[in-house]
């Protein structure tokens, strides 16, 4: 199933079948404030395992983060932060950017299992963060990546449902996607490194 909700002014009942079929253990595709990405609810573990399937990883070696509405969802995943990684991090967020930090003990156990990191969003897109305050928890975002010599990441939604209509439990037209992913910036090492450069522009660590 494909359906389309706009950037802007997502609708409310759409977001709602979209949260029913997250409820129900299921896997989407949607828009974020970058690529297009696959998500579930980070507390399924059978939603997880189809993810980590699909991007052809074991659940253990898979580095998918988890998109949350603000600062205080996020602190609930991720322990307490220093001051300065605070600072820096409400410089540009909500923004294209993953914030690798210590996870915290109310951190799902398959993101704990072998690490003790978690990277964490707040995005800029108002899909997502409609979709995250309906659902009531986080979503683990692991990007779409496409199978092409020249595009890295799959931009075009109707594409993407070509693609993957059997896979998943529904794609969500949002308009065409970026290609660049988000920067990657870890902070759980005391001090702040970027480790991908992407679309989303830190001027000082």
């Amino acid at each position: 199933m494909i359906i389309t909700i706009h950037p802007d002014n997502p609708e409310g009942r759409k977001i709602n079948q979209v949260v029913n079929i997250l409820r129900k253990g299921g896997v989407i595709i949607y828009p974020t404030d970058s690529v297009y990405a696959f998500a579930c609810d980070i507390f399924n573990k059978r939603a997880i395992e189809k993810i980590c399937a699909l991007r052809k990883v074991k659940a253990e070696k898979a580095n998918f983060s988890i998109s949350c509405e603000n600062f205080s969802e996020l602190s609930e995943y991720a322990k307490q932060l220093d001051s300065t990684t605070f600072r820096m991090m409400k410089k540009v967020l909500p923004g294209p950017f993953t914030f690798i930090l210590e996870a915290s003990q109310k951190a799902p156990v398959t993101f704990r299992k072998s690490k003790k990191t978690i990277g964490v969003r707040i995005q800029d897109q108002q899909i997502p963060n409609a979709i995250i305050a309906k659902l009531g928890n986080p979503i683990v975002t692991a990007s779409l990546k496409a199978e092409d010599e020249v595009l890295e990441y799959l931009t075009d939604p109707t594409l993407i449902y070509e693609d993957y209509k059997h896979l998943v439990d529904l794609v969500i037209d949002g308009g065409i996607g970026k290609n660049v992913p988000t920067t990657v910036v870890d902070c759980s090492g005391g001090k702040a490194e970027i480790v991908r450069q992407g679309i989303g522009i830190i001027h000082e660590i």
